[in-house]
């Protein structure tokens, strides 16, 4: 996603992940920042949500997963060795706030792209890398520069304790795939009469949830980390041919 060689080719196309425009090395799209910069002339974005929608009913959420830098950050934070906060997934309509209001009404009013200005991520591969390359611009730095960092540092400290806070409650772009995990191609399934509930799928889940519950939850990122962990295999990826053959049954009862 930072390439950088073929920024000139592939700058235009929205990457699968949070990844910043503003980055020096950036080789893709920022898809929240090219949704906010639609929202701001006041146009709808069919290519970006056409390329998001196509990712989402293939592989869902998967993309969260395998894909996003953001994610693996917060994964490689969580890892040190600190006391750790355990929290339930009971606000994950807070992603779909900020989505509906800081992506698409606060920018279609303001004309300014709000959520990249204060997304941390931004800050992190965007805002300070500039500033540091770019000593003219360091007299302009502000107050809102300033913000910036407060919330990129309130973020990274809350990765060491939490697991993925800022794509349980926070980010924009897991809200738009998070409705794809039921009817997307590429979804798990889970043998609950064999499931022992032993939790090890959970202790192991990034999101911090239990697969055997839902699963097709939206705050699933696909990562299969629960597949391999299960001792009894109980935990499955639904292949796309039966995934077919599902939906048309369901289709066929209704």
């Amino acid at each position: 996603m930072n390439s950088y060689f073929t920024q000139n080719v592939t700058k235009g196309v929205p990457c699968l992940g949070l990844n910043c425009y503003a980055c020096p090395t950036a080789a893709f799209a920022c898809p929240i920042g090219a949704l906010q910069n639609m929202s701001v002339r006041h146009k709808f974005p069919f290519y970006v949500l056409g390329v998001l929608g196509l990712a989402g009913i293939v592989i869902g959420r998967a993309s969260c997963g395998w894909f996003c830098p953001f994610g693996w950050l917060q994964d490689l934070l969580y890892k040190i060795h600190l006391p750790k906060l355990r929290l339930a997934n009971r606000f994950n309509w807070t992603r779909y706030i900020i989505l509906v209001g800081l992506v698409f009404i606060i920018p279609f009013v303001t004309g300014e792209p709000w959520f990249s200005k204060l997304c941390p991520q931004g800050t992190l591969e965007g805002a300070i890398p500039v500033i540091l390359l770019s000593p003219d611009l360091r007299s302009l730095v502000g107050w809102m520069y300033w913000l910036k960092i407060s919330i990129l540092v309130t973020f990274l400290g809350w990765m060491t304790v939490t697991k993925r806070p800022f794509c349980r409650w926070v980010c924009p772009l897991g809200a738009l795939w998070s409705p794809f995990n039921p009817i997307s191609a590429f979804r798990l399934e889970v043998n609950t009469s064999a499931c022992i509930h032993c939790n090890r799928c959970q202790e192991v889940c990034p999101t911090d949830i239990q697969i055997y519950e839902n699963p097709n939850s939206g705050a699933c990122i696909r990562c299969l980390a629960c597949v391999d962990e299960c001792p009894h295999g109980n935990i499955q990826v639904v292949k796309l041919v039966q995934a077919k053959e599902k939906l048309s049954q369901s289709f066929n009862r209704q």
